[in-house]
């Protein structure tokens, strides 16, 4: 029997190729982004210096992190953008496509079913799953919505690379052990609950309720610190 854990995002997994570490991974996608912002304004050419300040993180980070991937930037002449773009692409598996099934098409699902900008960067939606009724039947785009018995028989018939889950936190984990069950071995959870998966098994969790309180927190903190005056309160009659 597979044991079962939850992983952290912070935690090395299968995923880290060649002994990168898994916080590098994590900034690989934010360094393409940022090349793809500077091909697209014609920029041929960008030292360190200039991609991190368009990815965010300093210069020191970015070229350990580059460090991994190969020596790919020239002293004095900085890195060919579309050369690297076309590496960091390669290392994290954008240069082939990835199937993905959606399960639970309420209003999170059917945004994310709806966002153009993943065909481009090489996944394919190729099936909607949902458990309500309701639902089953109707189209977005050129995908019908299929109830949720069909779920293996999806997953088996295009061969899905990933499973996103966009279900009540009661039902994630039941989703959960049928995509692994099915053969399904990355995962993204949008559902307010860890889940817990196989050995083997990839999960990343997007909660947007967390990342809201971390920004109510430093909102507070910039409050707090405030100088005498600044903060306008408003008192009730």
């Amino acid at each position: 029997m597979s044991q079962l854990r939850d992983r952290s995002p912070a935690e090395p997994g299968p995923g880290s190729a060649r002994g990168i570490p898994e916080a590098t991974v994590a900034r690989l996608p934010v360094y393409l982004r940022a090349l793809t912002a500077l091909s697209e304004r014609g920029t041929v050419t960008a030292s360190s210096e200039e991609l991190a300040v368009a990815a965010g993180v300093n210069s020191a980070k970015l070229r350990k992190d580059l460090s991994y991937l190969g020596s790919y930037g020239t002293r004095g002449v900085g890195y060919d953008v579309a050369y690297l773009r076309y590496q960091i692409a390669r290392q994290i598996g954008l240069t082939q496509e990835w199937t993905v099934v959606i399960v639970g098409i309420g209003n999170l699902g059917q945004a994310l079913a709806n966002y153009a900008g993943f065909s481009s960067r090489g996944f394919r939606i190729v099936a909607l799953v949902d458990a309500d009724p309701a639902r089953v039947g109707d189209t977005l785009g050129s995908l019908r919505i299929r109830p949720i018995d069909d779920l293996e028989e999806l997953v088996k018939d295009n061969q899905v690379s990933i499973g996103v889950i966009t279900t009540p936190a009661a039902s994630a984990q039941s989703v959960a052990d049928r995509l692994v069950a099915s053969g399904v071995t990355s995962i993204l959870n949008f559902a307010p609950i860890v889940i817990s998966v196989p050995q083997g098994v990839d999960v990343r969790k997007v909660d947007l309720s967390i990342e809201l309180q971390i920004l109510a927190y430093h909102e507070q903190r910039k409050t707090a610190d405030a100088p005498a005056g600044a903060v306008k309160v408003v008192e009730s009659a």
